[in-house]
Order: structure tokens, then C-alpha cells, then sequence
């Protein structure tokens, strides 16, 4: 059996294939932190993410959206001088909007339980034989993707989201070659 062939032979996607990527995750700061650093994504490719997340993890505050919430123009301008992370301001900024987006959210319910409710609390299980089956966005992504928006939240289209699922474990796209995907359907439980 062979790992997904996205992961690679970089160490450093390896490492986030067979660790992180798919494993189920219900803390409402760790689902905003990855939701963030998808959208600081969007038009780069995730390792270069993933070679500065430490970086975004000290520039944004350990990620803890009631300390983003209260940032304004200083923070921006502090953000895009620091050339350890994505320095775009549309994203920064919709980081900060993202940040009172969720503290809407999980005031009302939970932003964990908001996002798992669209599962029904549990794993969506796929069987694809090859990366070239796996779809770049859903309806079920497109309808998270909008309510999201509707929300006040920024940079959260229907690939990122489905990218985010992927990753935070909400559908297990490891195809079925992959050591992963079975063991990442036995973590399906809450």
C-alpha cells in the first residue's frame, strides 16, 4: 500500500500526510486556524503554507480569533512588513473580519459544532481508487462555502472549504491505497 501521491516525498508533506491530513478535528480554534491558513492559500500551493506555519502561528497570536478580533490598521501594517508569512492585505484583513465571524459563531453554538452539523457530527467516507477521482469541490462545500459568506466570513470559497474538509478530517479523501484511509476512518468517532 502507497501513501496519496499528492503527499509526495517532500518531509515535510509526508509528515503532514500521515500525521494531520484527514485525522478528525473538533476544537473550534484549530477548524478557524486551518480555515485561515486555506484561504492564505488560495493561489499558492500548501506546502508553501506549510513552511511558514509556524510563522503565521506567531504572527497571528497562537491563532486565537478573540485576540484577532480587536486588531485594526496597526496589526495590517505590522503583518504585511513581517516577511515570514503571506503578506496580502485582502487576506489579513479578512482574517480579523474572519476572527469576529467566528466569535458570532461560536457564541450561538459552537463553531466545531456548527461545521461538524453539516456532517451530521461524523466523517464523510469516500473510496476513491486514485487522487485523479477526488473533486476539487461539492455541493455539500459549495453550501458550507455560502453560509460562511453569508456569515461575514471572507476568502472561504467552495475549494477552500473542500480543501479544509480534507484536511480537518470531515471527509476522508485519503483513496483507499492509502494506509491512512483506514486509519483515519477508525478515528471517525468523536
Amino acid at each position: 500500500m502507497e501513501r496519496c501521491t499528492w503527499a509526495g516525498e517532500d518531509p515535510i508533506y509526508v509528515e503532514y500526510h500521515d500525521t494531520e491530513w484527514g485525522v478528525p478535528e473538533w476544537d473550534s480554534r484549530a477548524l478557524w486556524e486551518k480555515l485561515i491558513l486555506d484561504g492564505f492559500q488560495a493561489g499558492l500551493s500548501w506546502i508553501t503554507i506549510l513552511k511558514k506555519r509556524d510563522n503565521f502561528r506567531e504572527a497571528f497570536a497562537g491563532f486565537d480569533p478573540n485576540i484577532i478580533a480587536d486588531w485594526g490598521e496597526a496589526e495590517v501594517a505590522r503583518l504585511l512588513a513581517d516577511p515570514g508569512i503571506i503578506r496580502h492585505r485582502g487576506k489579513i484583513e479578512a482574517t480579523i473580519g474572519n476572527a469576529r465571524a467566528w466569535q458570532q459563531i461560536e457564541a450561538e453554538q459552537g463553531f466545531s459544532d456548527y461545521l461538524w452539523g453539516f456532517v451530521d457530527g461524523a466523517p464523510l467516507q469516500n473510496s476513491w481508487a486514485s487522487k485523479a477521482e477526488v473533486p476539487a469541490f461539492t455541493p455539500l462545500s459549495e453550501a458550507i462555502s455560502k453560509d460562511l459568506k453569508k456569515r461575514g466570513f471572507r476568502f472561504c470559497g467552495p475549494t477552500i472549504v473542500y480543501a479544509f474538509m480534507q484536511a480537518m478530517g470531515m471527509v476522508n479523501d485519503h483513496v483507499t491505497g492509502c494506509p491512512r484511509h483506514a486509519d483515519c476512518a477508525a478515528l471517525a468517532k468523536r
